[in-house]
């Protein structure tokens, strides 16, 4: 008997950080961004390898390919099943292309994305998902196999593969079980990537490429406009470091891959768990070969924790500031403060570490002096790169609560994203006001002569490092002013 083929894809068009469930960022349009390795499909092609199915992976986005080119190749494959990875912004078009794949191959429709995790019926009335067979809202690598065993083979019983959506006989869907979680990550196969083309993804400086490692799930944080507490839940989940360990080493000595992105969402917030994978790093051949960057919180943070991963080859850690406002920092449950802020970028300067600060301006409650505390904010940290996205009240959160409490939303929260949100604007602000912050903002510090200065300084001995900058420097003016 023949394999069944499954095809998993990002389609052709603007790149998003599909994979990305958190956030789902708008590559093309932002400042600094660089496309992350498509782990989500990556996790999903091991898991079905594993099951004996005849697998391709294939990112059109960031390819650059087109539709045409896309729609012969899966001809040419004739997949039994197809599964793309859906955004927020995205989806209206995602789901026109899924409809017009059905049409041409007559194989079974799979979208996965965050925008299917436990969703209200009224949103789901705004998508033509006729022509989809599941939708897939929680992690992938727990779902999918279960998913295809069930109708390739008949086994198991779809209603009791979590976290899902499945067609009844009526047509319409109908809802599993959400809000668990697999707990066993080291049990996960490594994403398959074999199948990836792992030098699409590159750290923005070097243009080397850049594997993403997902050290754990879930966060204990209550952020209002994060996805995270309801998607991968609360409790965090973590890897073994010994588990990290082997997927550095196979990516090092398989494919020759360097340098890394540590993708969890919150990657410091056990000390000791951190403390165990940099000793393990800095006491085995990989030491001084491979570099590594990660997000972290500003609370809970150790400098002896910063130190350490500078040691074990961190060259670069994000931080999710998001506002120089105390109140509003409250207002959105961030568990931090602009002192906690502060000190984190101090550390980070006394140890040498560049650091990248992520800012959300936009918020309900926001006025322009709150915004204006941001942007002091901004400058006495003086973040190596920084990155200002605008409030985006995803379905599920409870920022999207106030927004429709507040009637702050526009028509359609659907085919939004951080630069073009579907927020009207806020209480005291129109939307234009607070684009117009943001952009003189983000100006105001790139352009600074100060910055230029540092920044061609550190390039002295890295003129490809400089170009880079320059790229992304033009690039970020071109997005503000058109």
């Amino acid at each position: 008997m023949d394999k069944k083929k499954i095809m998993l894809f990002y389609p052709p068009g603007p790149m998003f950080q599909r994979g990305e469930d958190r956030c789902q960022q708008n590559v093309d349009e932002g400042s600094a961004q660089a496309m992350r390795a498509c782990n989500d499909l990556g996790y999903a092609a091991a898991v079905l390898l594993k099951r004996d199915y005849e697998v391709r992976l294939r990112d059109f986005q960031t390819e650059l390919r087109t539709m045409d080119e896309m729609y012969k190749e899966m001809e040419e494959f004739g997949p039994d099943m197809i599964m793309m990875s859906t955004t927020n912004t995205t989806v209206f078009d995602d789901i026109k292309i899924m409809n017009e794949l059905k049409s041409r191959l007559s194989c079974i429709n799979v979208l996965k994305g965050a925008i299917f995790y436990d969703p209200e019926q009224a949103m789901l009335d705004l998508l033509d998902l006729t022509q989809i067979d599941y939708l897939i809202g929680g992690e992938v690598d727990f779902a999918i196999g279960e998913v295809a065993d069930y109708a390739f083979k008949g086994e198991g019983k779809i209603e009791e593969v979590d976290n899902i959506l499945y067609k009844g006989e009526d047509g319409k869907f109908i809802s599993t079980r959400f809000h668990v979680w697999g707990q066993d990550l080291d049990a996960q196969p490594f994403p398959a990537r074999q199948l990836m083309n792992n030098a699409l993804y590159t750290r923005p400086d070097t243009d080397a490429p850049m594997a993403t490692i997902q050290t754990a799930r879930g966060c204990p944080s209550s952020c209002v406009f994060c996805l995270t507490p309801g998607i991968s839940g609360k409790c965090v989940r973590f890897r073994s470091p010994e588990n990290v360990m082997a997927e550095l080493t196979e990516c090092y000595e398989k494919y020759g891959i360097k340098d890394f992105f540590f993708k969890a969402d919150t990657f410091t917030i056990n000390a000791e768990w951190v403390k165990k994978l940099c000793e393990m790093i800095i006491d085995s051949p990989l030491y001084g070969n491979i570099h590594f960057t990660a997000n972290s919180r500003v609370n809970p943070l150790k400098k002896e924790t910063l130190e350490l991963m500078k040691k074990a080859g961190c060259f670069l850690v994000a931080f999710g500031f998001e506002s120089g406002s105390d109140e509003i920092l409250k207002a959105i449950h961030k568990g931090a403060t602009v002192e906690q802020n502060l000190r984190a970028a101090q550390w980070c300067h006394e140890v040498g570490l560049p650091f990248w600060g992520f800012f959300v301006i936009g918020f309900p409650w926001e006025n322009r002096e709150h915004i204006m505390e941001t942007k002091r904010l901004i400058h006495k940290a003086d973040p190596d790169f920084i990155e200002i996205t605008i409030a985006l009240p995803y379905y599920g959160t409870p920022l999207y609560e106030t927004c429709k409490e507040e009637n702050l939303l526009a028509d359609n929260v659907l085919g939004s994203d951080f630069f073009h949100s579907s927020m009207t604007g806020t209480k005291y602000l129109t939307m234009d006001e607070v684009m117009k912050l943001r952009r003189n903002i983000l100006l105001g510090f790139y352009l600074r002569p100060k910055y230029i200065f540092r920044k061609m300084g550190e390039c002295i001995t890295h003129p490809s490092v400089f170009l880079n900058y320059c790229k992304y420097g033009i690039k970020l003016v071109v997005n503000l002013f058109k």
